[in-house]
């Protein structure tokens, strides 16, 4: 019998307003370099929102507003177990040019249709669709 494990995961969505409208700000998987948000494991210290916005930091390199919506969840079925998804709306304020995993990944600026069709995750993707409704 194998072992399941369920676990949670929280993340964001980076964005911000300019002349071209709102853009969604994404990062580079580290081994498949697919397009993702950044997310990860909740700290057993911070609530769902505040982990995911550290995460936004380390992986990406932005800090937001700690206004935030919870865009949504859902489960994602992994080859371990489970895992429990929160995603969160992040404005951003400052982007950093020195940040922790500045070497692994890449982050790219993308309008809202041009994110959603980046993400290979669906939910991810109509989140992201979602987010401009929401922030009105």
């Amino acid at each position: 019998m194998k072992l399941e494990f369920n676990f949670n995961q929280s993340g964001v969505i980076p964005y911000r307003n300019n002349e071209k409208g709102l853009e969604i700000l994404l990062i580079t998987s580290i081994k498949k370099k697919n397009w993702i948000i950044p997310k990860g494991y909740i700290e057993f210290n911070l609530s769902p929102f505040e982990s995911a916005k550290k995460e936004a930091y380390e992986e990406a390199g932005v800090t937001g507003t700690n206004e935030t919506i919870e865009l949504g969840e859902f489960i994602w079925n992994r080859s371990i177990g489970k895992c429990h998804i929160k995603i969160f709306s992040m404005e951003v304020l400052k982007i950093i040019d020195n940040y922790p995993e500045k070497e692994k990944r890449k982050r790219k600026w993308f309008l809202v249709n041009e994110a959603a069709q980046q993400v290979k995750v669906p939910e991810i993707s109509s989140l992201i669709l979602s987010l401009e409704k929401k922030l009105k």
